[in-house]
């Protein structure tokens, strides 16, 4: 059994299992795969941080070679996404869970905010119904 994280073309994430690899191509040809939460059927395999080898057959040095080439890759992405929000978000910093609420009950103007909430801030969040992503953001010199 193979486990896919997919995506469709409007961007929802979700997961797919399937017996083999060919199955999924099969079954992606055959448009049997579609979004769970909108219907598309144009889906796409997103990049697992986890891997696994199927052959012993394989020179370990070219397994670590592919498995370098994926890190490489992954923390690329994941400084993107720390670039975009650094530079389209408002750090509000520690402010973050008063300027929501701001923001939500239309006492501040809506803008894209970023910054700090404790767990107890994000319960009020979610109990408030302000809807917030909780993400990570690297430092440059995290990423190597």
């Amino acid at each position: 059994m193979i486990t896919y994280d997919l995506i469709c073309k409007n961007g929802h994430n979700f997961e797919g299992w399937f017996e083999t690899g060919s199955d999924f191509n099969s079954q992606l040809e055959a448009g049997l795969i579609s979004c769970p939460l909108c219907g598309n059927t144009s889906i796409s395999k997103l990049l697992s941080p986890v891997g696994y080898i199927k052959k012993t057959g394989q020179a370990a040095s070219q397994v670590k070679t592919e498995a370098d080439e994926n890190i490489k890759l992954i923390e690329e992405s994941l400084q993107k996404i720390s670039s975009y929000f650094e530079k389209n978000f408002e750090n509000v910093g520690s402010d973050f869970t008063k300027t929501a609420l701001k923001i939500h009950y239309g006492v501040e103007e809506p803008k894209n905010i970023r910054g700090n909430a404790t767990e107890e801030e994000k319960k009020i969040l979610e109990k408030e119904g302000v809807t917030f992503l909780d993400i990570p953001i690297l430092k440059k010199n995290e990423v190597q």
